[in-house]
């Protein structure tokens, strides 16, 4: 996959010059439902002999029509993250169009005329609640009439479980309540955070279970504080472990949340080394522990708690 960063107006000479079958979207996450969207889509290409592209936005929609500060704004998938998925859904071309100030002010008919005509689409695919420009004006239900016959449009259907849409914004939720199996079931993959290997307090070598501090991008989802089950990848190799997300509220109030990994059966220094956790069960919330002793007992059944959670999957 091809990945093209676009500033409006774009020029001609900077993206593919023939036709393509064109999705529409944030698709953060890149859920289920917008896995449905990049499938049609896919199958369109497939059926027209076309490339696949998929035009998307450097930042939220939100931070620019809500006027939102971006450091308000975190995301379920960095675009890093983002791009992984989209190369593993048969995506030939992510277009990553800049949110400005004249990319917003663009009128419906002026979008389409250059961002779906402009970027050579025979088919335009998106889901039922795709919008451009203003919710209220230019919607799924008005792109015939801005097309004008100049290329097909695929409308997908809302995707629903248990009668509850499949959203970015239920996923988002889940993780925010400790609800990880059903966001991991939305999101039809493992929910997963990048980062760098950092040094800590060195707290849980004293204790008999030294941690990896995760640094984490400031615009990544990290989940509601608790303790999890995970799996880190490292130089290629997947080892599993016990995650805490809190402040370590045992040794103090007012202290900085942290996100710490510690590995099962693993020995080794990995400060600097760049991992991704991938989040499988909330097993409790952060404690405060009296002493020393009850943490240390707390964290023995953590570990075997994640150890026979593991296991069970490989059944």
């Amino acid at each position: 996959m091809k990945t093209i960063n676009l500033h409006h107006p774009f020029e001609q000479s900077t993206i593919y010059g023939g036709d393509v079958v064109l999705a529409l979207g944030f698709f953060d996450g890149v859920h289920r439902g917008h896995q449905a969207v990049i499938q049609a889509a896919r199958d369109e290409a497939d059926r027209l002999q076309l490339p696949l592209a998929v035009m998307t936005f450097n930042m939220a929609p939100r931070i620019m029509y809500q006027q939102i500060h971006p450091e308000g704004v975190t995301y379920l998938t960095t675009l890093a993250e983002k791009e992984r998925l989209m190369t593993q859904l048969g995506v030939d071309y992510l277009y990553v169009t800049q949110l400005t100030s004249s990319f917003a002010a663009l009128k419906p008919q002026e979008f389409v005329d250059q961002y779906m005509v402009g970027l050579h689409a025979k088919s335009v695919v998106a889901g039922f609640d795709y919008t451009y420009g203003k919710k209220d004006i230019a919607n799924m239900r008005t792109l015939a009439s801005h097309a004008a016959g100049r290329f097909n449009i695929i409308e997908v259907n809302k995707l629903s479980e248990d009668t509850s849409k499949v959203g970015s914004t239920e996923i988002r939720h889940d993780l925010n309540t400790g609800q990880i199996d059903k966001a991991n079931q939305q999101l039809g993959y493992i929910y997963s955070i990048d980062g760098i290997v950092v040094h800590g307090e060195k707290r849980g070598r004293e204790l008999g279970y030294p941690t990896a501090n995760l640094m984490v991008a400031a615009e990544s989802l990290i989940p509601v504080e608790g303790v999890y089950v995970v799996e880190m990848l490292l130089n290629g190799q997947v080892y599993p472990g016990v995650a805490s997300i809190g402040t370590n509220i045992t040794f103090g109030e007012n202290r900085k949340r942290t996100v710490e990994i510690h590995l099962l059966d693993f020995k080794g220094e990995i400060y600097g080394e760049y991992v991704t956790v991938y989040w499988h069960k909330y097993l409790r919330p952060e404690l405060k522990f009296d002493g020393i002793e009850g943490l240390i007992k707390q964290m023995d059944q953590d570990a075997v708690d994640a150890e026979n959670y593991l296991e069970s999957l490989q059944k």
